[in-house]
């Protein structure tokens, strides 16, 4: 119901509005399993990509979203379920292998996945080195990995901004990544890396930005 509501009501609101350039979007694939992994320049991110895509985008989402109080916690499970949005404990270890079961329990259920291999979202605009998860979850799952570039989204809404504004956004989609030939070497950390940079340095392509070989939440620290 949610969902139905941001598909058919939200979605072509906020098109209208930001009349966002969509390029490759033959790229994903209309059923069946699909990772489609993007840079990460801002918190609309993960509104822009759902507003765009035909088919429904899950992204995995704090689970603090879906438990708050009151009239805010209210709209905040109303506003990230609408969009497709799955709870998750983040961090290391359990919570990171859960996260992964999680997506591949929809990616074997036939969904489309939505994932930053960054990992987080860029401070600084430039595109930083990717987590392996993406790959684990490509092997685990045997689904293409769709790269994508967000152009723009930063400039809607900065780090430090509260609301979004309206500005030029451009989302580009890349030729399907297919990565069979790695079948059942999904313990093997040359190969999750090797994948890992592949599919980043796609992303770099489709959203030219500056590349920076070492992982974001380093850059926050520094």
């Amino acid at each position: 119901m949610l969902y139905t509501v941001m598909k058919r009501v939200v979605a072509p609101t906020a098109r209208l509005v930001y009349r966002p350039r969509v390029e490759g979007l033959e790229n994903v694939p209309a059923t069946g399993p699909v990772i489609l992994a993007a840079n990460h320049l801002s918190f609309i991110d993960s509104i822009v990509i759902p507003m765009v895509v035909p088919r429904r985008v899950s992204f995995l989402a704090k689970a603090e979203y879906f438990e708050g109080k009151g009239v805010k916690g209210a709209l905040s499970r109303y506003f990230f379920g609408s969009l497709g949005h799955v709870p998750v404990r983040r961090g290391l270890g359990r919570a990171a292998r859960a996260s992964l079961d999680t997506a591949k329990a929809i990616l074997d259920d036939g969904g489309a996945f939505a994932i930053y291999p960054e990992g987080t979202r860029s401070l600084d605009g430039r595109l930083h080195r990717g987590r392996t998860g993406v790959a684990r979850m490509a092997l685990e799952s045997g689904a293409p990995v769709v790269p994508v570039g967000l152009v723009g989204t930063d400039e809607v809404q900065p780090v430090d901004a509260r609301l979004p504004r309206i500005r030029p956004v451009t989302v580009r989609f890349g030729a399907p990544l297919r990565f069979d030939r790695y079948a059942g070497m999904q313990e093997s950390l040359p190969v999750l890396r090797s994948i890992t940079d592949e599919v980043v340095y796609r992303i770099l392509e489709l959203s030219g930005q500056e590349y920076v070989d070492s992982y974001q939440n380093n850059a926050k620290a520094a």
